[in-house]
């Protein structure tokens, strides 16, 4: 859990985040393994291009969450039926200089150019997707959906028209910050506890306009409320929030209350759940895990390059790590059910969707990994949503939303 939020964590080390297995791809009813199976699911979140630099690993090949704590690899993503979804460039912040966006700055595009290549090297399994239409194709073709997402605007630095680089690359849906204010957005999580803009900076206004121009999709995902509020505000299309939660459940700043949930429905947004535990539930204090762990993710820096050696020296340790201090109130499947049956009965099955975090932090006891991912089908079939309610909930919203961004596309 402490992988993004740690300063100088490198992305090499998202891979090392989630918690232990306890089962892995737990039984549901036949029939409900089926409709699974058959619908279209998409993740709005996947911080998994994040494996694809690890060295000697390989996404074609299956790797176990209980063993390099991974989570998702082509063999897994068909076993527990997803088909895909947005992969994530995901940025960590950095100083707000002419040298810290250009090292962000090159670091995505070479982060994106690997999920490119992931395609590439694969197009038998793999497909890019550029547009809403594509992803049913694709997935009808036995393919593997790649769309492409950034999370944290920082490596645009201050060149608005950088946003047109990634756009040609393949990127759909952009977040404005992560866990500190930049030079776009105030965040919902900067250490200092106070607005820098009180929403949108003036930089930030007109990097929506960019993507408003460009048919990108706003992501307010990790920005302040007072950034959500400015979105639905100034924004042509509806807004995402691609990995969030519920307030009114466990109160945490990167959740939302009804009243912004209302509001996003309400101009034909949507929020897709989140299953990074530690903002699902409140959990006890940890001081011997966490020093452990703060000491273990200190010794990378972002972009460092692990041998593999090295690696799996550090997933060794982290296994000790498990052995010695394990999590014993760790948020369950019923904490991540509980945000989306909130969010469902407050603005209804047109305005929810599903990005975990995947790799990202993502993930509860009794859903460790995507081999899980049919119990999310059957708790919402258990709690009375029709097949064509949890179609929409598993990609036609969020589809929705790209086809709005596309519709309001200015040449």
């Amino acid at each position: 859990m402490l992988g993004k939020m740690m300063a100088g964590a490198g992305a090499a080390m998202v891979a090392l985040l989630p918690p232990v297995a306890q089962a892995q791809g737990q039984a549901v009813p036949r029939a409900v393994q089926r409709l699974h199976q058959n619908l279209l699911t998409l993740d709005s979140h996947l911080d998994t291009p994040a494996s694809l630099d690890l060295p000697g690993w390989s996404i074609d090949e299956e790797h176990g969450v209980h063993l390099d704590y991974t989570q998702v690899d082509l063999p897994r993503m068909k076993k527990g039926g997803l088909d895909g979804g947005f992969w994530a460039i995901y940025t960590a912040q950095g100083p707000l200089t002419i040298d810290g966006f250009a090292k962000a700055r090159d670091f995505a595009i070479l982060r994106g150019l690997s999920i490119r290549n992931m395609v590439a090297a694969d197009p038998a399994n793999f497909a890019l997707a550029l547009e809403a239409a594509d992803a049913a194709p694709i997935a009808a073709a036995g393919k593997r959906v790649v769309y492409m997402s950034m999370e944290n605007a920082y490596p645009l630095g201050e060149d608005i028209s950088l946003l047109q680089t990634f756009h040609a690359m393949g990127v759909r849906v952009v977040g404005f910050a992560h866990f500190a204010h930049n030079q776009f957005a105030d965040s919902s999580t900067d250490p200092s506890k106070k607005p820098r803009y009180g929403g949108l900076s003036p930089l930030g206004k007109e990097l929506l306009k960019e993507m408003n121009r460009l048919g990108i999709v706003p992501d307010a995902s990790h920005s302040s409320d007072q950034v959500l509020d400015d979105l639905l505000a100034l924004s042509t299309t509806p807004v995402l929030l691609t990995h969030s939660g519920c307030k009114a459940v466990y109160d945490h700043p990167r959740n939302i209350d009804d009243q912004h949930l209302k509001a996003l429905a309400a101009k034909g947004g949507v929020i897709q759940m989140n299953a990074y535990g530690a903002y699902l539930k409140a959990a006890k204090p940890n001081p011997e895990r966490q020093k452990a762990m703060t000491a273990l993710f200190g010794e990378m820096r972002e972009g460092a390059k692990l041998s593999a050696e090295k690696r799996e020296a550090l997933l060794a340790r982290r296994r000790e790590i498990d052995r010695l201090y394990p999590e014993t109130d760790r948020a369950t499947f019923d904490d991540f059910m509980a945000h989306m049956l909130h969010a469902l009965k407050v603005v209804g099955p047109d305005h929810v969707g599903i990005g975990a975090d995947w790799d990202g932090g993502g993930g509860v006891a009794g859903m460790e990994d995507v081999l899980d991912l049919p119990r999310i089908t059957d708790a919402l079939i258990k709690a009375g949503y029709s097949e064509a309610d949890v179609a929409k909930i598993w990609s036609g919203n969020v589809l929705r939303v790209l086809a709005a961004a596309e519709g309001r596309k200015q040449n």
